[in-house]
């Protein structure tokens, strides 16, 4: 660990001044909090106004700043943006995020803050890795808190960003307390011999002695600059307000203490008269921000609003190269990485030799070899590095090794990808392309064979597309790529990845698929179908069986409706169908309760009330089987379900 030496500052007039108007910031919010003229809370920083400003004083421009939920004063000390940030948290849309993102979730002037502890630390990874990439010669400020030292996403960042020597520096203040609990209570260990372990340079210095703290930052900005690697600095501090307006269970005698010894405090002792300047001055910019925001209207509300329903325009599908699923899905992205220098993969052992657990990726590290990237079992950091390269301007493709894995991610894919575009108004978007094996049926057990798609459906701001071999990997994935302009999860059903892509299915059906880019597939006769079945990904194949035997054991005439767009999801070809043969069958690959399928029929009956409605969900969670019997998946009793039910509702309902 490097201690301080000798002190480089910048004017004590300046860098009190900037204190002052932070402090005066915080407790201006307080005071509007108290008048009931905020929303939800406030996390101020009084106490710890110069961690900030000793970073953004030897900051070049480019550098970026990624915060928490305490971020007011490192975003006043980077940008000066009283008026902007003033709206925001006001809730009105002439705020720095339009009045969407509040206290906690800021975006402007280089700066990027979210509320959840630790996971903005691999985002800000991901965005020093677009540095490097490009060549920027720019470096990242992560802002921690000592009570985000229990996230294990924080560890994975620090792991891959030492491996990776990415230009990015931890930023640690020490507060000693989260929320209500002291350190004392809850962390164990040295806080610099934390980084130190992933061979990071570890830096210390306080906010007691702003002008010691000056130097520490030069020295450990220059470290990262200079050396193109990370560094890591604690910063002991104290948070003289509470932790969110009154929470608030420390003693009179240690508040007392850390008052006496505050630095603004301390100044204004020693030069009154300028201390009250100083005041005045920011004072009058509040006031003067508070009352242009109040002359805003609040920020607009974005319902989820319902897609106009549109007739569907039909067409013949036709397949000319019959590879297998794996073979297209791999070319589709080489030949993405070829022409997009923008492209990066991340994921466990995606490179050569190996090239993935189903080698989607063999061999696309040759070629592209620090563009397509083995990251550590390290789930949550390496989505959170893609959303830091997706608001870069990159456009990454995070492997996740088994779809089960996806909730080693969620918080990143939720909290975070999600969510980055509306609330930050529309001033970042996030073009990142999860891809993921999904489903039963080879023989891999109980935690590699489920089905979570249903925990993924449904997160505003997201896509989520399910492969199919009807319809060609190939072009989906060249659609995605070519027009990717949200986080978009893509399903691979493992069971298909060894089928043949093409567009022959059973005799006397063809396939036809719907315009746009992630078309419904269909497949029809040209006899009038008496029950729809619809179902997406691997039980395509199990459908196509049904219908086949349908057919010809009892003459009845199905049509399959699949969609490789499960959400958001166009009913419309469903409706369609079932207006016509009134009864729908619902099949899918899962637990029984809610659903793809749950979704479907809930629509169809909203719709269409009289339709007859069925569903029957199949895989691991209701036919359990023994990773060491896979030979004994070919009995699964899939199809034979699926022909029960569509017998059942044609001759009895």
């Amino acid at each position: 660990m490097r201690n301080m030496t000798e002190s480089t500052a910048p004017p004590v007039s300046a860098m009190y001044a900037r204190a002052f108007l932070i402090r005066a910031f915080e407790q201006r919010l307080l005071q509007l909090f108290s008048e009931g003229r905020l929303f939800g809370t406030v996390h101020t920083c009084i106490g710890q106004e110069f961690t900030g400003i000793a970073v953004a004083e030897h900051l070049q421009p480019g550098d970026l700043i990624f915060s928490n939920h305490r971020c007011h004063g490192h975003y006043l000390a980077r940008t000066g943006d009283v008026a902007g940030l003033l709206a925001e948290i006001m809730g009105r849309e002439t705020g720095t995020c339009g009045g969407r993102g509040g206290s906690q979730h800021i975006c402007g002037g280089g700066v990027f803050s979210n509320g959840v502890q630790g996971g903005i630390a691999p985002v800000a990874a991901g965005m020093a890795l677009a540095q490097q990439l490009s060549g920027s010669g720019n470096l990242v400020v992560v802002f921690l808190g000592d009570g985000t030292l229990g996230e294990g996403v924080v560890y994975e960042t620090l792991n891959i960003a030492s491996k990776w020597q990415l230009p990015v520096l931890f930023v640690l203040e020490n507060n000693g307390y989260s929320q209500s609990t002291a350190a004392a209570q809850t962390l164990a260990g040295n806080i610099e011999l934390r980084a130190e372990a992933f061979g990071i340079a570890a830096f210390r210095g306080n906010t007691w002695d702003p002008n010691g703290l000056m130097d520490v930052m030069r020295r450990s900005i220059r470290q990262v600059r200079v050396n193109m690697s990370p560094a890591f600095v604690r910063i002991d501090t104290y948070r003289l307000a509470a932790h969110s307006k009154g929470d608030d269970d420390r003693s009179k005698e240690e508040l007392e203490h850390y008052w006496a010894i505050d630095p603004l405090v301390r100044f204004a002792e020693e030069q009154p008269e300028e201390a009250a300047r100083l005041r005045t001055q920011a004072d009058a910019e509040i006031s003067a921000a508070a009352d242009a925001a109040n002359q805003a209207g609040f920020a607009s509300e974005s319902p989820e609003a319902r897609e106009p329903l549109t007739p569907v325009v039909w067409q013949r599908t036709v397949v000319e190269r019959h590879e297998r699923v794996v073979a297209r899905i791999h070319l589709a992205l080489r030949d993405h990485m070829a022409n997009d220098s923008r492209a990066v993969i991340l994921g466990e052992d995606v490179e050569a030799p190996y090239g993935g657990a189903f080698k989607v990726t063999r061999d696309l590290s040759v070629p592209f070899p620090s563009r397509v990237r083995n990251t550590p079992v390290s789930e949550a950091a390496l989505v959170g590095i893609g959303n830091g390269l997706a608001i870069a301007g990159m456009r990454p493709i995070c492997e996740i090794m088994f779809g089960d894995f996806l909730t080693l991610a969620a918080d990143q894919i939720i909290n975070h990808a999600a969510k980055f575009q509306w609330m930050y108004n529309n001033q970042v978007s996030v073009p990142l392309v999860i891809r993921t094996p999904m489903g039963g049926r080879r023989g891999y057990g109980p935690t590699h064979s489920q089905c979570l798609e249903k925990h993924f459906l449904g997160i505003p701001g997201t896509r989520f597309l399910a492969i199919h071999p009807r319809f060609d990997p190939y072009i989906l994935y060249q659609s995605l790529f070519a027009t990717v302009d949200c986080p978009t999860l893509v399903i691979e059903n493992k069971a298909l990845y060894a089928e043949p892509v093409t567009h022959r299915t059973i005799p006397g059906f063809w396939c036809e698929h719907s315009a746009g880019h992630f078309p419904t597939t269909r497949i029809r006769s040209s006899a009038r179908p008496q029950i729809t079945i619809v179902c997406y990904g691997g039980m395509l194949p199990e459908a196509e069986k049904a219908l086949d035997r349908l057919f010809e054991e009892h003459e009845i005439f199905g049509e399959i409706i699949c969609p490789t767009l499960i959400y958001p999801l166009d009913i419309e070809p469903v409706l369609e169908s079932v207006k016509v043969s009134g009864r729908l069958l619902v099949v899918e690959e899962g637990q029984l309760f809610c659903g793809f399928g749950s979704e479907v029929l809930a629509a169809v009956h909203e719709r269409c009330p009289n339709v007859s409605l069925g569903a029957r969900r199949l895989g691991p969670a209701q036919h359990p089987i023994p990773s060491s019997k896979p030979a004994e998946l070919a009995s699964l009793p899939g199809v034979d379900a699926i022909l029960s039910e569509c017998v059942e509702m044609v001759l009895h309902v």
